[in-house]
């Protein structure tokens, strides 16, 4: 038997996982299951199984999905002890500027700079350079009209980040100002 004939007949749940361990970032369904020679949704039955197998033994990791994408990723009730680990590696958090910025492209999304600027009331140029370069945004194209300024978006990381699914999920903005200053204050999330 050709070791491509024994990897075809191995475990399928163990297949998944060496894929997902290996490339250490999130995988596109599609592609895992062109890598797997399998269909998608036997692919997606394949990920609620180990899912679940996780969550109930209380694993040290779990599959955390955010779009058409799957990612293996540490257990929050695990953190203390990995951190404790990889002390003292230094996390940054985002200023309020930048929380604010990403916040505006975030629901208002594809949107340019000056879009960005008319509804905070500041210049954002470096908010938005720092969002990129943490990889939260991306460039989007560009806007027809006049200077074809850049329009920005989330990724895929901002929506693993904040641990949300689709940009749907997002939490609905508060229906007038009174409800804004009742909101709670999440600028204290950290970025990796």
């Amino acid at each position: 038997m050709s070791e491509k004939t024994q990897g075809m007949e191995g475990n399928l749940k163990g297949r998944i996982e060496a894929i997902l361990f290996v490339a250490g970032e999130a995988v596109g369904i599609r592609d895992m299951a062109k890598a797997l020679q399998i269909d998608e949704k036997a692919l997606q039955e394949a990920l609620n199984e180990i899912g679940s197998e996780y969550d109930y033994e209380q694993r040290g990791f779990l599959l955390k999905r955010f779009g058409d994408k799957v990612q293996l990723a540490t257990r929050p009730l695990y953190s203390d002890d990995v951190l404790r680990l990889l002390q003292p590696v230094q996390q940054q958090s985002l200023s309020q500027a930048a929380m604010e910025t990403l916040a505006v492209v975030a629901y208002k999304q594809p949107v340019t700079r000056a879009e960005v600027e008319q509804i905070r009331g500041v210049k954002c140029d470096y908010s938005l350079q720092s969002l990129m370069m943490k990889g939260l945004i991306q460039e989007a194209g560009r806007k027809d009209t006049i200077g074809r300024p850049i329009l920005y978006a989330t990724t895929d990381m901002f929506l693993s980040h904040f641990g949300i699914r689709e940009l749907e999920d997002l939490p609905p903005l508060p229906e007038d100002e009174s409800e804004a200053g009742e909101e709670t204050d999440n600028t204290e999330e950290l970025i990796p």
